[in-house]
């Protein structure tokens, strides 16, 4: 037997495997069996139902209106929008508009420089471009700070004209025109109104009223041009409005002005005249080339 049992460790020994020992009986019978178990399994009716999610539960109800289209992002390869002003045109279009606005910027730049330049003291500029600088301004940007000066004008100043026509061998006077009224009217309710008619017969005036004296002679080397500048100014102007009639001619025009103070505030209490003063200039001769209207 030992023989036996030596060789039978001998045989294991040299590589082969052991059987597995076989349960014991007595333990299979009081283990309990898991799978078998009805405690361990779930029930089925306790389990929730899995939500089933629809496009539809995401999109607002309406009344009978159509529901908007899902829109599922941005993708990859998806059309661009569509260009819109500048960069909808076309390259030779898109070089064009912004030579224009170049040209525009440069416009403004240089217009507001030159009236910076305009109501800037006198300075080596001015000076030298000064010329250049009241071209530009006058008559259409004419600046100035009577509004805010501390005395501002309270008078209204008219200026007004009449004429001796020479029609068929005979010379009439014609009545006064007051053409500052005409400017008035010009202006009043337009909303662009021209420089001219606010600023040309008023700036020759102070023009002449700056060179002469209160004896209407002339001051100064300028008195003689302003005289010629506000006598174009009139003549030009009666010539519009047909003081001469169909046949006749221009033969000397007179200015005056018209003065009046302008009414105070009724809260003032202050009393002042309102009777106009008149300030009555000579007789003028008119040239054959502005009688003729040949000076425009």
């Amino acid at each position: 037997m030992d023989a036996a049992g030596g060789g039978g460790n001998a045989r294991l020994g040299s590589g082969a495997r052991p059987e597995p020992e076989a349960p014991d009986e007595a333990d299979a019978l009081t283990e309990p069996d898991a799978l078998t178990e009805p405690d361990a399994l779930p029930e089925l009716d306790a389990l929730p139902e899995p939500e089933v999610w629809t496009e539809s539960d995401a999109l607002p109800e309406s009344d009978g209106a159509t529901p908007a289209p899902h829109d599922p992002g941005p993708a990859t390869g998806a059309p661009s929008e569509p260009r819109t002003g500048v960069a909808a045109l076309s390259p030779r279009y898109q070089v064009g508009a912004a030579l224009a606005l170049a040209v525009v910027a440069v416009a403004v730049c240089v217009h507001i420089g030159m009236i910076f330049l305009h109501v800037a003291p006198s300075n080596t500029v001015t000076k030298k471009h000064g010329k250049a600088i009241e071209e530009w301004i006058y008559p259409e940007f004419e600046q100035n700070w009577k509004l805010f000066a501390p005395n501002p004008l309270q008078q209204n100043i008219a200026v007004q004209v009449r004429a001796q026509v020479r029609a068929g061998g005979e010379v009439r006077t014609t009545g006064w025109y007051d053409l500052s009224a005409e400017d008035g009217r010009a202006i009043d309710g337009n909303l662009l109104p021209s420089h001219v008619d606010q600023n040309l017969l008023r700036r020759s005036w102070d023009f002449f009223a700056a060179t002469h004296g209160a004896d209407n002679r002339p001051v100064g080397i300028r008195g003689a041009l302003s005289e010629t500048y506000l006598r174009r100014i009139v003549v030009l102007r009666l010539d519009r409005d047909g003081a001469a009639g169909r046949d006749g001619v221009l033969d000397s025009v007179q200015v005056r002005t018209s003065t009046t103070n302008v009414r105070p505030p009724e809260w003032s209490g202050e009393q002042i005249s309102q009777k106009p003063v008149y300030r009555v200039l000579p007789w003028w001769s008119v040239p054959a080339d502005e009688a003729e209207g040949a000076v425009k």
